[in-house]
């Protein structure tokens, strides 16, 4: 195709004329720096011309050093003498939208204290690498690619991998739910759910009524949106039922949605009882206000039988949508999530999901059907049951020793809660920083700009050995602040 507007004419040398298009085509930057040539055969093929005249050119190119050979390589652009020395530079942040400006803003990977291996860091609440069944998994790999082979390579559909969603809806019906009427669509975990969400349901403008603190991302999601939030608060007592009725009474006509994660909330890892479920069910539906269920690390549930998710209260009516995930606890990088909802609410979503992204990876889908299929997810949970149970139950310990608090919340899951006396955590954060310990400040988690009296402790990925010491430092930091 290079040469295809190459005409000849009878005029001049027939190696003048291949000689002034290459020089033409380079000096304008159409053949890259460095890019090779085709060989004097093929190119006196493709011209029907003789050979001669080929290494002609490329001699003449050469004396002028605009291209050079590399021996059993071939021959190469050398275009550095026509780089256009003229700027050009666009001014991005004029172009730049609200959207993205937002998203800068609330970006904590840019704007926090950056994790590096010296330190001992309590930021993270992702799962530990090390107790993931990779053996297991490779057999998963290698089941679904001799049983389905290209399929799994090529394009899948935009509502998930038929045999992962058939095993999702079972997997609801065992946690309580009525499936009736609802359906499932794969995502691409837990956050493009949510954006998905909010991108097909909301205006800039609606009110979503929230718990205070609550997930950050969701937070992110929720003001790059335009969305405006009504924050509920959690403490030692747990949701505030009172001040839930008080904001819903003053803004009723703006709420949009109620968004909740009632089991192992992030921060504050509290989980909601059975009772308060229900009221707080009870008074959305009474108010017509449909719930956005974030469905968090239900499975880590150490020390109690199985608390039904809120979705299993609304039996055959539609007024939750579940979003559920594994990613804090198997393979995040899979970057598998699900939206339970009403087969309508799917409709639309899958009509979305297809304008942004087709579909979620089906191989991805796929390997993780066949693992849990197979049982080993149970295995895995029972494992990291024990592996961070046992986290949970020494970094709770050391907290309550260590630290002076006015309350530390968690019940169990990946983290701890710990609201402090009138000591501000950024403070904090700064100091434990130049000791090499590290932190998640509670304030990323307000909608409201309040909790800089809080923070969050991450242990899942952090041994026995960096929980008590990292702790231990937070704490003799906390005692020189007091």
């Amino acid at each position: 195709m290079l040469f295809s507007n190459l005409k000849l004419n009878d005029d001049e040398p027939v190696y003048i004329q291949i000689k002034t298009y290459i020089r033409d085509m380079i000096s304008k930057g159409l053949i890259p720096n460095n890019s090779k040539l085709p060989s004097t055969r093929e190119l006196s093929l493709f011209l029907n011309v003789s050979r001669n005249s080929i290494i002609a050119t490329y001699d003449e190119l050469k004396a002028e050093g605009l291209i050079y050979s590399v021996s059993g390589k071939g021959t190469f652009v050398n275009s550095e003498n026509f780089i256009s020395t003229t700027p050009w530079s666009i001014n991005w942040s004029n172009l730049e939208n609200d959207y993205s400006k937002s998203a800068n803003e609330l970006d904590i990977v840019k704007n926090e204290i950056p994790w590096s291996s010296d330190l001992i860091s309590f930021k993270s609440i992702s799962p530990d690498g090390e107790l993931f069944d990779i053996e297991e998994l490779k057999k998963s790999f290698l089941n679904r690619i001799s049983l389905e082979s290209h399929k799994l390579l090529n394009y899948g559909y935009a509502k998930g991998y038929k045999p992962l969603i058939d095993y999702l809806l079972n997997y609801m019906k065992e946690k309580g739910v009525d499936t009736t009427n609802k359906d499932i669509l794969i995502t691409n975990g837990f956050t493009e759910g949510f954006d998905m969400i909010l991108s097909s349901f909301t205006v800039p403008g609606d009110t979503i009524i929230c718990e205070n603190p609550t997930h950050n991302t969701s937070i992110k999601l929720m003001k790059t949106h335009g969305l405006k939030m009504q924050g509920v608060d959690i403490d030692e007592n747990g949701l505030n039922f009172n001040m839930l009725e008080s904001k819903i009474s003053a803004n009723r006509e703006k709420i949009k949605f109620a968004y909740i994660t009632p089991s192992y909330h992030n921060p504050t890892g509290t989980v909601m009882m059975p009772e308060d479920r229900y009221n707080f069910y009870k008074i959305m539906r009474k108010h017509n206000i449909a719930i956005i269920e974030d469905g968090f690390n239900e499975e880590l549930l150490y020390n109690s039988s199985h608390i039904f998710p809120i979705c299993s209260l609304d039996n055959k009516n539609n007024g939750v949508i579940y979003i559920g995930s594994f990613s804090k606890i198997l393979f995040p990088g899979l970057r598998i999530g699900w939206i339970f909802a009403d087969k309508h609410v799917i409709d639309k979503l899958e009509s979305v999901k297809r304008c942004r992204s087709i579909h979620t990876s089906f191989l991805d889908q796929a390997i993780l059907f066949d693992y849990l299929k197979n049982d080993a997810f149970e295995k895995y949970i029972k494992k990291i049951r024990k592996v961070y149970g046992d986290k949970f139950n020494l970094a709770y310990e050391c907290a309550k020793e260590h630290i002076l608090h006015e309350y530390i919340l968690g019940d169990g899951g990946l983290h701890l809660f710990i609201k402090l006396k009138n000591i501000d955590s950024r403070k904090l954060l700064n100091r434990c920083y130049k000791k090499k310990v590290i932190f998640m400040p509670g304030d990323l988690f307000s909608v409201d700009g309040k909790g800089h009296d809080t923070l969050r402790l991450g242990f899942s990925r952090l041994t026995h050995e960096e929980i008590e010491k990292g702790i231990k430092i937070i704490g003799e930091t906390v005692r020189e602040m007091d």
